[in-house]
């Protein structure tokens, strides 16, 4: 079991990963799930901890877990020892422990035509307008599922153009707004939002409300896609990742800088972002000025 002085650490290093890092509640909760289960695998004090224990550990886990689930725990417990180092005083015992090598697995992506076919969905009902906005949002911002199900309505701002948009660690960013999604937002919170609330239940300010008027989730997100995906018969798995890929690989094909692209994902480093350049062999600028605006008579008519 652990001993108290290792409680302390763990204790010490929950707190410089929300205080000092910024990191969000799940991710510092995945952190220090992983340096647990490594202390009580080896059951030592963290001061008699070698890069042997650390060492026998993966390949313990080899067998267990895939090369991502692997390479996670490697940069859990070399984050730790090196906040040990930094501000502990100890060795660093992981300095020398590296990742597995990956395999580079290109993201998946939709081509423009099945773009267009998921997005054309016939606008009935108030959650039909919802979902159009949802989908024209994805694919036009690159917003992850948590960002968007975060959204409120104050982070919309139509006038401008703009969302602002809180990613991870709490970091805000602003992307810009297409014609088209602007269009389906102001119908969707004009005319059809309020029609999502549940009599006797407190209004909220989040925007894109559920079956009970309530915040939507991740996992509710991820089902109101795939169900729009098997309606339109696309026989590919689609999540609001699959069209985040799209998005910043449609951008990249259509000539954006990758510095842009990179902001407008919210990625801390730019090689994350440089997988996108593997994908982009197929299409040219005014193509992509094209395809954003392609709904500009559609949205006008629809206003």
């Amino acid at each position: 079991m652990i001993e108290i002085n290792n409680k302390e650490f763990i204790n010490d290093y929950s707190n410089y990963l929300k205080i000092d890092k910024n990191y969000s509640d799940n991710t510092v909760e995945s952190y220090i799930r992983d340096i647990r289960f490594f202390l009580d695998y080896v059951n030592k004090n963290i001061i008699d901890i070698s890069k042997k224990d650390i060492d026998d550990y993966i390949v313990f886990n080899l067998s267990n877990y895939n090369e991502n689930s692997i390479n996670r725990l490697i940069a859990s417990i070399k984050g730790f020892f090196k906040y040990l180092s930094t501000y502990k005083g100890f060795i660093n015992v992981s300095e020398e422990i590296t990742s597995l090598k990956r395999k580079k697995v290109l993201p998946k992506y939709l081509s423009i035509e099945e773009v267009d076919k998921l997005l054309d969905i016939k606008l009935e009902t108030p959650f039909d307008f919802r979902n159009k906005a949802i989908l024209e949002l994805l694919y036009s911002t690159g917003l992850r599922a948590t960002e968007l199900v975060n959204l409120e309505l104050n982070n919309i701002d139509t006038v401008n153009m703009i969302v602002n948009v809180y990613g991870k660690g709490s970091k805000e960013r602003i992307v810009p707004l297409s014609k088209i999604a602007i269009n389906y937002l102001e119908l969707y919170i004009n005319n059809y939002r309020d029609q999502l609330f549940v009599k006797g239940k407190k209004p909220t300010d989040i925007l894109f409300l559920n079956n009970h008027g309530s915040k939507m989730t991740r996992q509710g997100l991820y089902k109101i896609i795939g169900k729009i995906a098997k309606e339109k018969n696309i026989n590919k798995e689609i999540t609001p990742h699959v069209l985040r890929h799209s998005f910043a690989t449609h951008m990249i094909e259509c000539g954006a800088d990758i510095r842009s692209v990179q902001e407008l994902l919210g990625h801390e480093n730019v090689i994350t972002t440089e997988v996108y350049t593997h994908l982009a062999n197929n299409f040219i600028r005014d193509s992509y000025t094209e395809y954003f605006n392609r709904s500009t008579k559609e949205g006008e008519s629809n206003v």
